[in-house]
């Protein structure tokens, strides 16, 4: 057809040709060259290169995008976590604030339950030290087979009491007015005047052994000057039981007696060295006790200790003090066979036939 390119094909098994028109060509030809000419000048290494970091900054660009979604989502996730923990810390906050003020409340009314049951206490075992002074009672007691129970809850509170002036750091000064002071000593009364009747002292050195160790330990704990008054309950209780052969054999077996007595003939209470005396005198008027301990009971420093409280200003004192001190001197100067003759003969001066009965 006219006016059209015509364009024929022959195509062998490898070769394919193109019929092209001579002007055509020299078009072509002319472009390419044209292309030849101008592409160095406008495509150059710069270019290609600027080209390869737009496409590498795009590829970044949607990274970015991507991640600052990520993040926006993220941070959406923990503002809402923030949240929940904000509303739980102030309910926690003011969940607390309301178990302060109930805990509050309940140390106040334990106080007041407390400060009742020690006035209830005080009040209760002072009626049983008044009525501990009658042997009948104490008799009655022991019928009862009640006061075993009593004696452990005795101990475990002089225990307690005694054991919280540390804890505490209680004032090394005797409270006489406050109800728990009152409370303890109506209970050392009352052992005391167990101890002074005969069945009562009785019961003690054959089946309350853990008191008699209660009180020994107690003593031993107390520091000097401290509740001299208590120290002088619970001595007069173990003098009280030393008065019975069992139960005189039985404190005696402690090792830690004569320590003791050489501690609380050093406690500065004038009352509290006198019964700590009357204590040793027991010791020294009992033949198996002077078997048992020996040169112990004779030991110079116990001896010094007892001469210098001769000179006591305070006559029952001085007085026991100078009985003790010559039963002391006889056993060393005589035999124990002859000393045990001299005690039978009223030789030496005993004082173990007495009983203590304290009153409130």
């Amino acid at each position: 057809m006219s006016g059209q390119k015509h364009l024929s094909l022959s195509r062998g098994e490898k070769e394919v040709f193109v019929r092209v028109r001579k002007r055509d060509l020299e078009k072509l030809t002319t472009e390419v060259m044209q292309l030849r000419d101008f592409l160095p000048r406008i495509l150059n290494t710069g270019l290609v290169q600027m080209v390869y970091q737009v496409r590498a900054t795009e590829t970044v660009k949607e990274q970015l995008m991507q991640e600052q979604v990520k993040l926006r989502l993220e941070c959406q996730h923990l503002q809402s976590r923030l949240d929940a923990a904000q509303s739980d810390c102030q309910r926690e906050r003011e969940e607390k604030l309301l178990l302060r003020e109930q805990l509050w409340q309940s140390g106040a009314q334990l106080q007041q339950q407390a400060d009742f049951c020690s006035g209830l206490g005080s009040a209760t075992c002072n009626l049983l030290w008044s009525c501990s002074v009658s042997e009948d009672t104490v008799t009655h007691w022991l019928a009862d087979a009640k006061l075993q129970a009593f004696l452990a809850i005795a101990a475990q509170t002089l225990e307690s009491f005694i054991g919280s002036l540390d804890v505490e750091l209680k004032p090394q000064t005797e409270d006489q007015n406050s109800q728990e002071h009152q409370f303890v000593l109506a209970l050392a009364g009352t052992i005391t005047n167990i101890a002074a009747v005969t069945c009562g002292r009785d019961f003690l050195s054959a089946s309350a052994h853990s008191m008699l160790d209660t009180l020994m330990k107690l003593l031993e704990l107390m520091k000097p000057g401290v509740f001299p008054r208590l120290k002088v309950l619970m001595l007069m209780s173990l003098y009280n039981v030393s008065i019975s052969v069992k139960g005189l054999k039985y404190i005696s077996e402690n090792p830690g007696l004569l320590p003791l007595i050489w501690t609380l003939l050093n406690d500065g209470d004038w009352e509290v060295c006198l019964h700590s005396l009357r204590l040793l005198q027991s010791l020294l008027l009992d033949e198996e006790v002077l078997i048992l301990l020996g040169s112990s009971l004779l030991a110079p420093d116990l001896q010094a200790r007892v001469s210098q409280l001769v000179s006591s200003v305070e006559p029952s004192l001085r007085l026991a003090a100078q009985q003790t001190l010559e039963d002391m001197q006889v056993l060393q100067q005589v035999p124990l066979s002859k000393c045990l003759n001299l005690e039978q003969e009223g030789g030496l001066n005993s004082s173990s036939d007495l009983w203590v009965i304290v009153f409130c």
